[in-house]
């Protein structure tokens, strides 16, 4: 199938646009970005422009920041395409419940992709811990922000989402896994004097989960989920990309490797069926976190 990419910077270069090339079930057939290019396909400077030139382009891959992405979702909608958001799907909830409905309304896919959950450890670490009694959960998230989002300025403006950015990644999996869902009970934010959302985030919730996000570690980077149930401890190391039960790391039985790649399959698949997926579950731990959230100032930040 013929798919348009919107927003070509850093997540698009990365992330989208090799896993298109290799996939087997898509073509990148035009692309729409205030700068961006993607050499030998044709692009466009607006949504608009690219909509009304390419009627042939079922399907359209949204990468641009949160707070612009409403916008560029409903014109795809509204000109009967098909639409796959990049994480968080939107800049507030109701947005995407908007968009949720438009997409209903009109038969299409909509597809709010959290590519976390699709980390080669996730699937089984769900699996194994689906009759277990889970005691205790934590979290730790912490990388360097000026190496995964560099002079990207709009992260730290409101519908940025600041550490949260990274941080619903681990929420994305936490929702994805746990038996019975949990609740946030209190945060603590910790916000640049000099910018709008927070960098660093602590956080508690119901069944005794708790989860650190900072975004000031250089050098190595942390992403760990511990989890100890009656059954004996499970680990997911590296994003969920590796797991350990029982100390002992375990080897994935997923035959899609690369979590944006196995995205682009499932979008594939729910196109065809005419199914939609859109779960705000870790969005709604955000929002959560922001309204909880007790505030505390911190030193300025500069790219």
């Amino acid at each position: 199938m013929k798919i348009a990419l919107v927003g070509i910077g850093k997540i698009a270069v990365d992330q989208h646009v090799p896993a298109i090339v290799e996939s087997p079930d898509w073509d990148l057939a035009a692309t729409a970005s205030r700068q961006g290019r993607v050499e030998g396909v044709e692009s466009h400077t607006d949504i608009a422009d690219m909509l009304a030139a390419r009627p042939d382009v079922p399907v359209v891959s949204i990468c641009v920041p949160p707070v612009p992405r409403y916008a560029v979702a409903e014109a795809a909608l509204k000109a009967g395409r098909h639409v796959m958001l990049e994480k968080p799907p939107g800049a507030t909830l109701a947005e995407v419940h908007a968009l949720q409905a438009l997409a209903a309304e009109r038969g299409l896919t909509l597809f709010a992709t959290w590519h976390s959950r699709m980390a080669l450890g996730v699937p089984e670490a769900k699996r194994w811990l689906a009759d277990k009694a889970v005691r205790k959960v934590r979290i730790t998230w912490r990388e360097d922000v000026r190496k995964w989002h560099p002079g990207q300025d709009w992260i730290f403006e409101p519908g940025g989402m600041g550490v949260f950015d990274p941080g619903i990644n681990a929420l994305s999996i936490l929702t994805e896994i746990l038996p019975e869902p949990v609740h946030l009970i209190s945060a603590r934010l910790e916000f640049p004097k000099n910018r709008d959302t927070p960098i660093a985030a602590e956080l508690q919730f119901s069944g005794n989960v708790s989860a650190e996000f900072d975004w000031r570690q250089e050098g190595p980077q942390t992403w760990n989920i511990d989890i100890e149930t009656d059954a004996g401890p499970l680990s997911l190391r590296m994003g969920g990309n590796q797991l350990f039960i029982g100390g002992e790391r375990m080897e994935s039985a997923e035959t899609i490797a690369g979590e944006y790649r196995a995205l682009y399959a499932r979008m594939a698949d729910l196109v065809r069926g005419g199914r939609s997926d859109v779960d705000l579950a870790p969005m709604v731990h955000v929002a959560d976190a922001m309204t909880l959230g007790r505030r505390v100032l911190t030193d300025p930040f500069e790219f």
